[in-house]
């Protein structure tokens, strides 16, 4: 099937992008740094275990932010986030892999890359200790199925969270023998974010699974409503860069502990 049918014109002009980037020159290898040991780490120490994302712009957000993504990267770790997520989608989000090799180096969590992998060569790009495969785009007639892509990538060693927004999706995830779920609150089709997604996919998820609650948390509210339902982790991007990246991954990550 053509994944761009029924998706925001947005979407689909990242879905596009996706399709013409190549992969590197050489097979990748990585030593990953264990995600779920760190969001353990971070529930021991009190904190909300939170990939924190560096996110230069966004096609759903307005103005950018051109910091130097190590500097970002090092205060949102130093305000309490478990992990990192890092653009390296250049056309719509500003992001490259070399921001991203630049981070990892620099910080000693583990790092996720956000971008719109649809085939096996494009994991060879740049080492990272997680890649984001997203379950819609991996229905596209151009890309590789999802299990493809979950076994390649843990043949690199990479840890791979696998992106979801409905049930039918969860379950193909769980088919294909995900062990980290992503469950995006943002509808993909019309771009709306609604945290009752999560809510109602996430019951459908087995104990063992790490899930993750993606998009639409801003607030300690928010924070608190997500782990309420079950998630065990959360991604923030946005809330995070509108800002003081520290103090606002501090105020989130100590959600929990504030009254």
């Amino acid at each position: 099937m053509d994944a761009s049918e029924d998706i925001a014109p947005a979407v689909a002009s990242i879905l596009a992008a996706a399709r013409e980037r190549g992969g590197g020159d050489e097979r990748v290898s990585v030593d990953a740094r264990s995600l779920p040991d760190a969001f353990a780490a971070a529930e021991a120490d009190g904190r909300v275990p939170m990939i924190v994302e560096v996110k230069p712009t966004s096609p759903t957000t307005e103005g950018e932010r051109d910091d130097d993504p190590v500097a970002l990267a090092e205060e949102m770790v130093a305000g309490g986030a478990a992990a990192l997520s890092v653009l390296t989608e250049p056309e719509h989000f500003g992001g490259s892999p070399e921001a991203l090799a630049r981070i990892r180096a620099a910080v000693d969590v583990p790092v996720l890359r956000k971008d719109f992998l649809l085939r096996e060569a494009q994991l060879d790009t740049v080492e990272a200790d997680v890649v984001l495969l997203i379950a819609r785009f991996l229905q596209d007639e151009d890309a590789d199925d999802l299990s493809t892509m979950l076994a390649a990538a843990r043949e690199r060693g990479f840890q791979v969270l696998v992106e979801v927004h409905d049930g039918a999706e969860l379950q193909q995830a769980l088919d294909a023998g995900a062990a980290i779920v992503g469950v995006n609150n943002r509808d993909l089709a019309q771009l709306d974010v609604d945290l009752g997604t999560f809510e109602s996919v996430a019951p459908g998820a087995p104990a063992d699974v790490t899930l993750l609650a993606e998009s639409g948390i801003s607030t300690v509210g928010d924070v608190r409503r997500m782990r309420d339902a079950g998630a065990d982790g959360l991604l923030v991007g946005s809330a995070i860069m509108d800002g003081d990246v520290r103090a606002n991954t501090a105020r989130l990550t100590n959600a929990e502990g504030n009254s």
